[in-house]
């Protein structure tokens, strides 16, 4: 099933909102690589704007030195605004494969600055709140790189659904 609408399908939506790790793809000098990051929605599950206004976007946090993120600010040196080039999944572990369900995506990733690290930051603080509640990993957090993933195309495969039942939305050209 493709679906080209605006904003992803709601079970797709929902789906994003019920994990919140996700192992992210990248590539750098030495080749391809994975790691798992906590992500939080940038916005609410059930956007209440217009069909057209997308904010499907997810934050996570890591440093620019490590591996992933000197990959990331490498691809983003030409054009940071245009940011890097990523894939994803995210899914609950210990399923049996009758009921798998999960996420694949691919999207872009850029560090967010200013106001737009400020309203992330709330986000991602309001989905992992014990961030907040520990002065120690607060400050360590806070002077940590913030990055959005803006998915531009997601899978998601539910097998309760049906074996391989799979449900996609791109993201239109803007």
């Amino acid at each position: 099933m493709s679906d080209t609408e605006q904003r992803p399908p709601r079970e797709i939506r929902a789906a994003l909102d019920a994990h919140s790790t996700l192992t992210l793809a990248y590539a750098d000098e030495d080749g391809p690589q994975a790691c798992a990051v906590l992500y939080a929605l940038a916005g609410p599950a059930e956007p209440a704007g217009p069909p057209g206004d997308d904010a499907t976007a997810l934050l996570f946090v890591t440093s620019a030195t490590t591996r992933h993120g000197r990959a990331l600010v490498a691809a983003s040196t030409g054009d940071p605004a245009a940011g890097a080039r990523v894939a994803f999944t995210a899914q609950r572990d210990g399923q049996v494969w009758t009921a798998l369900t999960g996420l694949q995506g691919r999207g872009t990733c850029r560090r967010l600055e200013g106001a737009e690290r400020e309203a992330g930051w709330r986000a991602y603080t309001e989905r992992f709140p014990y961030v907040d509640h520990n002065d120690r990993l607060r400050q360590a957090m806070e002077r940590t790189d913030l990055w959005e993933l803006r998915p531009d195309w997601l899978r998601l495969i539910d097998n309760g659904q049906g074996f391989g039942h799979k449900t996609e939305w791109t993201r239109p050209a803007a």
